[in-house]
């Protein structure tokens, strides 16, 4: 790497072509932008003094010997400011008659353009550079729009084309051909937007001569319309971090690809391929290091993005959830309950199980050992390695298999949960409010469709968590004689016999009231009647006259027997 000042005429030296990746996305800049510019320049050119605009970041292309061009770079940063540059200086020119000076600087000595556009703007860009008097063009790309702009706003006796090209600076950091250009370029722009994976991977499949595969193979999957933008663009939180869709979906298949055992993908390396930061180098690396055909894999990616846009749902949280054993409700799961390890596996078996009732079961069985061991509390820091390694690599495709896989998980680690385990984990355990919400909703929304409710469910998403005998209990309820029964109830108002889903939250002023206050409200201000009415795992207990650890105990064997039947362990048959 090589770093350091750089003028315009360093950067565009006659025989170096700057490529822009030619599926990047379009030029954007705007009128606050422009506007900013001309201001910039007319005071260069009255000063006669150096502009810093910034910084370019250029790559080293391999160019072959006796090729038209000598030097090739690629733009990674620095696109906006120099397509504005061209055209800006360019209408200049044909203003003042100087066509010939702009030509000097901005076209090779075989007067090629130097700046090789993107293919969103490349016709437009060239029909702007290759004017030879200016005339008025029609068009709704901003590159058009910059070009009438500037036509409209330049004042020749403002602006000085020499003290522009002389006095305009930049940062300039030249990159060898095998060095890191995501690295530099999200230092420099530690403020930006970070590249996706996808921007990355569509740079890396195709070339100017690849569009016609790239618009079957790519744009018409992850880029053909708003919605479909939108969709790929959504940001999902996947555990601590928050990540675009698009990335999620190539990690997940990056998961099933290094599992394929005709590849024979070292032990070392699919570790490393878990690895979320880092997504692009991986992919490099397993193309290049396991001589994967790139036409081939392009393919394969286009028929797992289908099947995860028509498939993989994150608006399910919004609605109310089916009360059938199927996609949506692990959908629920993935999403409502942040379980983004299982988005591989659920995509590896939407690919390979076309029998829809086979899925189902796959998908039932899939919920139980998930809820399961979230009310025991059970860890999911191995859940990568089961969904994967496990699972995708032995080709568990049918729920007889899966059954039989887990089954074997009897380290405690990965295990199923029996019943006597269940039973324990509604009576003692104490989980964060998104579980413990999750687990409530997914047993009411079956609850629900079995008693034929009139009242809709919303989406997981709409309910808060409310604990019935509140954590400052102290304040309003009765007091406990000794220590020990203060330390038992702190530990059974946490647990879930002590919890319900409601619409909305509570006013802080009920929430730690009394029982019958907290059941029936206080003036204008609603309880639990009002918000719990409709919760049928949880609107009969409004009829208690006390709240205490032994009904709490009660509702948690209630809520038991149901979990039990809703997910059933993995001895039953079915």
């Amino acid at each position: 790497m090589e770093a350091g000042k750089r003028t315009i005429n360093d950067i565009f030296n006659g025989n170096r072509v700057l490529e822009i990746p030619f599926f990047q996305r379009s030029y954007v800049w705007g009128k606050t932008q422009w506007e900013r510019l001309i201001e910039d320049m007319e005071t260069v050119s009255a000063t006669n003094k150096p502009y810093f605009l910034g910084s370019v970041i250029l790559k080293q292309q391999q160019t072959t010997t006796g090729g038209n061009v000598g030097d090739k770079r690629t733009l990674i940063d620095g696109q906006q400011r120099l397509t504005t540059l061209n055209l800006m200086l360019k209408v200049l020119c044909l203003k003042t008659g100087t066509n010939a000076s702009f030509d000097r600087v901005f076209r090779l000595m075989n007067n090629e353009i130097a700046l090789w556009h993107n293919h969103n703007d490349i016709a437009d860009f060239n029909r702007v550079l290759n004017l030879t008097v200016e005339e008025d063009l029609n068009g709704e790309s901003s590159i058009i729009e910059a070009y009438n702009f500037f036509r409209n706003i330049i004042e020749v006796d403002k602006l000085s084309l020499n003290n522009i090209l002389t006095n305009i600076m930049f940062v300039g950091i030249d990159l060898g051909v095998d060095e890191d250009e995501q690295q530099i370029f999200d230092t420099i722009n530690s403020l930006g937007v970070r590249l996706t994976t996808a921007e990355l991977l569509k740079n890396y499949f195709f070339h100017r001569d690849d569009v016609q595969s790239y618009n079957d193979n790519w744009k018409n999957v992850f880029e053909k319309d708003a919605d479909t933008k939108k969709f790929w663009d959504r940001d999902i939180t996947a555990g601590r971090s928050i990540r675009e869709n698009v990335d999620l979906f190539f990690y997940s298949f990056l998961q099933i690809k290094v599992q394929d055992s005709s590849l024979n993908v070292k032990t070392d390396d699919k570790k490393l391929f878990t690895k979320v930061d880092g997504l692009f180098d991986s992919y490099k690396k397993f193309i290049q290091d396991y001589k994967i055909d790139k036409p081939a894999l392009i393919q394969e990616i286009k028929e797992y993005a289908e099947l995860y846009r028509a498939n993989i749902d994150f608006d399910v949280v919004d609605r109310e959830l089916s009360a059938d054993y199927g996609i949506e409700r692990i959908n629920a799961i993935i999403f409502g309950l942040e379980n983004t390890t299982l988005i591989p596996y659920v995509l590896f078996v939407l690919k390979k199980v076309a029998n829809s009732n086979e899925r189902n079961l796959i998908w039932e069985y899939l919920e139980s050992y998930i809820m399961r061991r979230m009310v025991c509390h059970e860890t999911t820091k191995n859940y990568n390695q089961l969904f994967s390694e496990k699972l995708i690599a032995n080709n568990v495709i049918t729920k007889n298999a899966l059954k039989a896989q887990i089954e074997t998980q009897s380290d405690k680690v990965n295990y199923m949960p029996s019943d006597i385990d269940l039973q324990n984990g509604f009576y003692n355990s104490r989980l964060v409010n998104k579980q413990a919400a999750g687990i409530l909703y997914l047993i009411e929304s079956m609850v629900r469709d079995r008693t034929k409710h009139s009242t809709s469910l919303l989406g997981i998403g709409r309910y808060s968590l409310e604990h019935v005998m509140p954590k400052k209990w102290e304040n309003n309820w009765l007091p406990l004689e000794s220590e020990e029964a203060k330390l038992n109830r702190n530990k059974a108002l946490l647990t879930l016999g002590n919890l319900t889903i409601i619409t909305t939250s509570l006013n802080t002023s009920i929430r730690d009231s009394d029982w019958s206050t907290k059941k029936n409200g206080k003036g204008e201000r609603h309880g639990l009647r009002h918000f719990a009415s409709s919760i049928e795992t949880f609107s009969q207990y409004l009829e208690k006259p006390e709240w205490n650890e032994q009904v709490i105990q009660e509702r948690a064997t209630y809520l038991y027997n149901l979990a039990k039947d809703i997910w059933r362990h993995q001895n039953d048959k079915g």
